[in-house]
């Protein structure tokens, strides 16, 4: 069990870690880094099929990993320090008691506890709350954001991996009073197909994807309450939020432009400081979210390729990459934001959520730079 009593202080010894859900590329890829995490000697994973770890995962072939039934993890809680959550909607929301009554760290990876009121959960996703006690508990696992409210957590809601982007590419500029509050805030993300979950789907199957695609969710994607939820909170105001999505021809990755209309004349150098000041620059600041600041060169009509982040430049890493810019005639700022939906958008930012809740350095475990 957690070797400190009351979170936020730094654990003596091995840790030892539960993967609920592990068989999903979520939960995969968290077994994945917590096997080059060092301060984590066991690692126990569950999933409710039959297969063999190494078969379901075979990057991870030789980690010498076999898969728990759920309930052999829950037997084995006393001897836990965190609980990570990979599981579909209203899982995590029936186990977590469980693990917290022993004083495990809870890390959940899904939907269920990202809302503070039962009623915007139920309105989000179409289901009542099992344990809404828990809500008002749960911090927001934005840990960039909401670092010290995580020192002192034991139930964690890591962000969805839309949600995490638009968060960190929108928080600055939505912090000043820039923005116009009659308009929507319009965000266009493309994601992955890892992003559509590891069931056989055959609209995302390589053979449909390849050169191609593929909208989806445009009458409402449940991520934009959860951003509306956040904002309203960050502004004391009530911020709508049009959030428009699609699947790309690539496997992991969140490419995400924003849209904001400005109140007022604002240059692409206003916008960069009030980055800078909330991000920092290079090791000064944020170590995963950095900011290019690259200054405009030549002709107004000329493509300056470099201003803006590339989605290759984060595959498999748990950095942010963030560029802005701005539409003088037309008064809107453009914020470009990418990141791994499977590592900063779930599994690498539930690894630095553990990370501040157990009082270990953030980028423990997370050193290592895009592929």
């Amino acid at each position: 069990m957690r070797t400190a009593t009351s979170a936020g202080r730094r654990p003596v010894g091995g840790l030892t870690a539960g993967v609920v859900g592990a068989s999903g590329h979520a939960g995969g890829e968290l077994c994945r880094l917590l096997l080059g995490h060092p301060e984590v000697a066991t690692i126990l994973p569950t999933s409710r099929g039959d297969r063999a770890f190494d078969a379901v995962h075979p990057n991870l072939l030789g980690a010498g990993l076999a898969f728990l039934d759920e309930g052999g993890l829950r037997d084995r809680a006393e001897s836990l320090d965190v609980v990570f959550f990979c599981t579909p909607t209203g899982e995590a929301m029936r186990q977590a008691r469980h693990y917290l009554e022993r004083d495990v760290l809870v890390v959940d990876l899904s939907a269920d506890f990202r809302f503070r009121d039962p009623a915007a959960f139920q309105q989000a996703h179409g289901r009542a709350h099992t344990d809404p006690e828990l809500l008002s508990e749960a911090v927001y696992g934005l840990t960039e954001l909401r670092r010290e409210e995580i020192a002192n957590a034991r139930l964690i809601a890591n962000p969805g991996c839309y949600a995490i982007t638009a968060v960190l590419a929108l928080t600055p500029l939505l912090r000043t009073g820039w923005w116009r509050r009659d308009a929507p805030v319009s965000v266009h993300a493309v994601n992955g197909s890892t992003g559509a979950g590891s069931e056989p789907k055959t609209a995302v199957m390589h053979a449909e994807m390849t050169a191609s695609m593929l909208s989806y969710q445009l009458s409402g994607h449940r991520h934009a309450p959860e951003l509306e939820e956040f904002f309203a909170a960050e502004t004391g105001e009530p911020v709508v939020v049009d959030l428009n999505t699609a699947h790309g021809d690539f496997a992991r990755g969140i490419h995400l432009q924003a849209n904001v209309h400005l109140a007022e004349g604002v240059s692409r150098e206003d916008l960069l400081a009030r980055y800078v000041d909330a991000y920092g620059a290079g090791h000064d600041g944020e170590h995963f979210v950095l900011v290019n600041t690259r200054p405009k060169v030549g002709a107004r009509d000329e493509k300056q390729y470099d201003l803006y982040p590339r989605l290759g430049s984060v595959v498999g890493s748990n950095f942010c990459h963030l560029g802005v810019d701005v539409d003088p005639e037309r008064r809107i700022a453009k914020v470009v934001a990418v990141t791994d939906n499977l590592v900063k958008g779930a599994a690498g930012s539930a690894v630095q959520n553990m990370n501040a809740a157990l009082g270990l350095p953030e980028t423990t475990g997370l050193r290592a730079y895009a592929l």
